[in-house]
């Protein structure tokens, strides 16, 4: 009965008191195919594997070889160990290149700018990395450390990526998300035409009061404000689910309109409504 890995099944269903230990045997031992499991959230971070599955699906009906994704925001590095553990198996699964990319001082939060930063939450030190360590439980994801004024400078020259494709926002700040938004404005050999993106920080609680006016939410509002024809949207399809996760209203996808392939045809080829008898 396991493994019918569906909404269908019983045992996955959200009024089964067995669901969670049901769903934790599924990730733990990894039963099913890498969609299967993401269509009952088998996964400890199921908004980096929903980023990581779609945008390589999307990738490969584009014809795309490679892509790549990044983090913004390591930390300790434990976020960036399972999205090169996810997108290792999306790659095989799907059957495309996929390179990772990790960006952080390794220091840690730098000191807040200004309000926009909310320093009444945030302090320099805070989230600080054992590079070396993680560095010796990473396969092939690349760490890019550095200040993101600095590496956004230089990233693409550098490392000559394959397409950006999925994006997971951390850095906290509204300064350095800011930057780091910019990098999605390079030329579009950088870059699909529609880029899925998980932001962390746009949600909190009673602590943290994120708003429209500070913070992640404010580089957003600015990116879309500035580009014309690249804009940030919520993903709408997830939002309106019949059993809503607090994730599904922290993925955004980056839709950029005069890209090349944006209007290529990506649907379902046979789609007909015959009139009924």
């Amino acid at each position: 009965m396991l493994g019918n890995f569906s909404s269908r099944n019983p045992l996955f269903a959200q009024w089964n008191p067995a669901r969670p230990l049901a769903t934790a045997i599924t990730g733990k031992l990894r039963l099913g195919t890498f969609r299967e499991r993401l269509e009952v959230g088998a996964f400890e971070r199921p908004y980096y594997a929903y980023c990581v599955y779609h945008s390589a699906d999307l990738a490969k009906k584009l014809g795309y070889r490679e892509i790549s994704m990044a983090e913004y925001g390591v930390a300790g590095g434990n976020g960036l160990v399972l999205l090169e553990q996810y997108a290792e198996e999306v790659s095989k699964e799907i059957g495309i290149g996929i390179q990772v990319y990790g960006f952080d001082t390794g220091a840690g939060l730098p000191a807040p700018v200004d309000y926009r930063d909310l320093p009444y939450h945030w302090k320099p030190g805070f989230f600080a990395m054992d590079e070396a360590r993680l560095r010796e439980r990473l396969k092939n994801a690349k760490l890019v450390i550095g200040d993101i004024r600095e590496t956004a400078e230089t990233f693409f020259d550098q490392y000559e990526p394959a397409p950006l494709a999925a994006v997971m926002h951390d850095f906290d700040f509204y300064s350095s998300t800011e930057v780091a938004l910019t990098m999605l404005e390079v030329d579009e050999k950088y870059r699909l035409p529609r880029i899925y993106c998980y932001f962390d920080d746009i949600i909190g609680d009673e602590v943290e009061l994120y708003n429209d006016f500070t913070g992640e939410r404010l580089a957003i509002a600015e990116f879309n404000e500035r580009n014309k024809t690249k804009k940030f949207s919520p993903a709408y399809h997830l939002i309106t689910r019949d059993v809503p996760q607090q994730w599904y209203h922290q993925i955004y996808t980056l839709h950029d309109f005069e890209h090349r392939h944006y209007n290529a045809f990506v649907s379902e080829n046979n789609q007909q409504l015959p009139l009924e008898s």
